[in-house]
C-alpha cells in the first residue's frame, strides 16, 4: 500500500512513499486492495526504493539496537530492505501482491533475503503467527486516498504488536505532500501528531518519546520544490 509513497526521504507520497496521486475516478465499490493493486500493476515501480528519512534517523537511536521489525504498509519494500541492511530481521505487510513481490526481489538483490519476509495482506486484520511481537513497528505515510482505509483502527491495533521495551514509529503527511495536489484531494484531513497519539489510545504502559511536526522540503514530479510538514510520533512500550 503506502499512500505510502513509500514516503519519506526515500519515499513519501500518499501512503508510504512519494509519487503523484492518481486522479482517475473511483467506482463506489472499489476496495483499497483493488485500487492499490491496480496502481502498482500499472507500472514497473512507484517509489524510489530508498528508506524514509524519519525511519533512517530514528532506528539507529533505539536503545535495543537491531532486533525484529515490522513495516505496516510496506509498499515495494524500501524500508524493509534498509532495516535488514542495518541488521534487523524485518517483515513487511502490504495490501498489494505486486508491491510485495517487488519487495521480495529488492531484498534478494540487496543480499538480505534471509533477514526479510513479505506478506500480502490487509494490515487492518493481519496478525503474526502465535504471540510474535516486534522490537520496532513502523507505519510510514500509511495514508490512502481516494480509497480510504481504517487508519485510526490500524494504528491502535499496531500497539498490540510491539514487544515490551519496543517502539512504535508513526510518520504521516501532516500537510499536502505536493504543491500540485489535485483539488479533489484537498478535502483530505491530514493528521497532526495529536491526532495520531489519540488514535493509538495509549495507557500507562506506554511512554511518548516524540510527538511533533517536522518540516520537510519535497520535490514534485515537475521538479518544483515544496515545503511540507510530516507528523512524527514515536512511542515506547514500557518493560514490565
Amino acid at each position: 500500500m503506502q499512500a505510502h509513497e513509500h514516503t519519506g526521504t526515500g519515499d513519501a507520497g500518499t501512503a508510504h512513499g512519494g509519487g503523484t496521486v492518481d486522479t482517475d475516478a473511483v467506482d463506489a465499490g472499489t476496495t483499497a486492495r483493488e485500487w492499490w493493486e491496480a496502481r502498482y500493476a500499472a507500472g514497473d515501480g512507484i517509489w524510489s526504493g530508498r528508506v524514509n528519512a524519519v525511519l533512517a534517523a530514528v532506528a539507529p537511536t533505539l536503545p535495543r539496537g537491531a532486533g525484529r521489525a515490522l513495516d505496516l504498509g510496506c509498499g515495494e519494500g524500501g524500508d524493509v530492505v534498509w532495516l535488514a541492511e542495518q541488521g534487523w530481521t524485518a517483515t513487511g505487510v502490504d495490501l498489494s501482491d505486486t508491491a510485495v513481490e517487488r519487495g521480495r526481489r529488492a531484498a534478494a538483490a540487496a543480499g538480505v533475503g534471509e533477514r526479510t519476509s513479505f506478506v500480502a495482506a490487509d494490515v487492518a486484520t493481519w496478525a503474526p503467527d502465535g504471540d510474535d511481537r516486534f522490537d520496532l513497528v513502523t507505519a510510514s505515510f500509511l495514508q490512502s486516498w481516494p480509497v480510504e482505509i481504517p487508519r485510526a483502527a490500524i494504528l491502535h491495533r499496531a500497539t498490540g504488536l510491539v514487544a515490551e521495551g519496543g517502539h512504535l514509529l508513526v510518520t504521516a503527511h501532516a500537510a499536502p505532500p505536493h504543491a500540485d495536489l489535485p483539488e479533489a484531494f484537498r478535502a483530505y484531513r491530514f493528521p497532526s501528531p495529536e491526532d495520531d497519539l489519540a488514535s493509538l489510545r495509549l495507557d500507562e504502559g506506554w511512554e511518548v518519546v516524540v510527538a511533533e511536526g517536522r518540516p520537510r522540503n519535497a520535490t514534485g514530479a515537475d521538479g518544483e520544490r515544496h515545503d511540507t510538514v510530516d507528523s512524527v510520533v514515536l512511542v515506547r512500550r514500557r518493560a514490565i
